[in-house]
């Protein structure tokens, strides 16, 4: 059973040497590449370079006709930067009238910030190119229920148009209601150059009543999609430039390599004290935040987390709540040692009477992470995201992994020598 056990954990500290390694360093196995850990986290707009820009909105609108504006203008600019091909892009509204958008790593920002505050043209083409109706003649659109032939309901787009689109849409229909082809009776809905929509004219007579549905299998996601895209066709109030930046990445980058190297700095003195002080449970802490940072590491390069200056602050403090939770259990153990009980049942008994007060710690910390997650917007959202990928990664370690291997050294060691257990 020893040397059973001697060999588990010679693999698990291979396994763990190994992925450091590769982490660091990166590395290449025939065709497969993997890149260094830090070059595999996308970096966020202090760090990578690119644009902020801040809106206002300039109307007399309050209170829900103004929440509902706001809400408008952002999912028309969301639609736009996506088109820039900008992952993940922080869009958030700002007070009750301003709009922060902060785009990391773009090629032009200059493009960016002209595409940001252009108006949006929303436009109905026929077959043959012709513009029958525009953004401004929609005078509504909202996800609606609708029966078909067979009575079942379904989920469609239900627009409405102003006088003059109302008869627009009535000239247009008639018409295409003539062809016999599908294909020639298709309606194109254009925003921005781009097609969000394509419905075919079904009625064998015109449209008069300027309302219409479009039908097409929708889920409730897409149809509202749809519906706040020809909504929105236009920005719906005027939109003023408070603050344009464009941030050049050499700062952050400095400031991301210098970060990088203070964690690294900051672990290895918490591994030299951990180990001074706690011996043999301080080495396997020391191992439970490697794997810890590799955990981390892996779930934010999976996850396409954007990693911020505060969002590194995150980190570090996850890592301290991590090195709390070994403190509190070890100390745990070593006043177990000292009323006379074995190391095996310190051991057990420590992690058991310890996982409240850790339980406790981190969950109240984690709590806190969802809520500036939520709440927060751009760099606070990252430092929100970033702590909370760490607190719950900081548990795995310290309650899971910590326990299994501290109890594999105990059965190797034969648990006789209290002085390697800190007491």
């Amino acid at each position: 059973m020893k040397s059973r056990n001697i060999f588990i954990f010679i693999v698990i500290l291979a396994l763990v040497g190994g992925s450091a390694f590769v982490a660091i360093n990166g590395a290449k196995f025939g065709n497969i590449e993997i890149v260094k850990a830090k070059d595999s986290i996308d970096l966020g707009l202090d760090l990578a370079g690119g644009v902020y820009v801040v809106l206002e909105a300039k109307t007399d609108a309050k209170g829900v006709e103004l929440q509902r504006l706001m809400e408008q203008s952002k999912a028309i600019i969301n639609e736009r930067v996506n088109g820039l091909g900008v992952s993940e892009p922080n869009i958030a509204i700002e007070g009750e009238n301003r709009i922060r958008v902060e785009l990391a790593g773009i090629d032009d920002p200059q493009e960016a910030i002209d595409l940001i505050g252009k108006t949006a043209q929303l436009q109905f083409i026929d077959p043959d190119g012709n513009v029958v109706v525009t953004g401004k003649n929609v005078v509504s659109s909202e996800v609606q229920y609708h029966k078909d032939e067979l009575g079942q309901q379904n989920i469609v787009v239900g627009l409405e148009f102003d006088k003059e689109g109302a008869t627009n849409f009535a000239e247009v229909t008639g018409r295409l209601s003539e062809n016999e082809s599908q294909e020639d009776r298709v309606i194109f809905i254009v925003l921005d150059d781009q097609v969000i929509s394509y419905p075919a004219v079904q009625y064998k007579e015109p449209i008069t009543n300027g309302k219409a549905y479009i039908t097409g299998g929708f889920d409730l996601d897409s149809a509202s999609k749809l519906a706040t895209l020809i909504r929105a066709g236009a920005l719906p109030v005027e939109m003023e430039e408070l603050q344009t930046s464009v941030i050049g990445p050499t700062l952050g980058l400095e400031a991301y390599e210098r970060s990088i190297g203070a964690l690294g700095i900051a672990l290895l003195l918490i591994f030299a004290f951990m180990i001074v002080v706690y011996r043999v449970p301080g080495f396997i802490a020391s191992i439970g935040l490697i794997i810890y940072t590799l955990i981390v590491i892996f779930t934010m390069s999976s996850l396409g987390v954007k990693l911020t200056l505060p969002g590194i602050a995150g980190l570090i403090l996850s890592i301290g709540m991590a090195v709390d939770a070994n403190v509190i259990i070890f100390e745990r153990i070593k006043e177990e040692i000292k009323i006379g009980k074995t190391i095996r049942t310190a051991v057990d008994t420590g992690f058991k009477r310890a996982l409240t007060s850790v339980m406790d710690s981190n969950i109240t910390t984690l709590i806190a992470g969802v809520v500036l997650y939520y709440f927060g917007i751009g760099p606070i959202k990252g430092f929100g995201v970033t702590l909370i990928i760490g607190i719950i990664a900081s548990m795995i370690t310290a309650v899971i992994i910590s326990k299994y291997l501290l109890k594999l050294v105990v059965s190797i060691t034969g648990g006789k020598n209290t002085k390697l257990y800190g007491a």
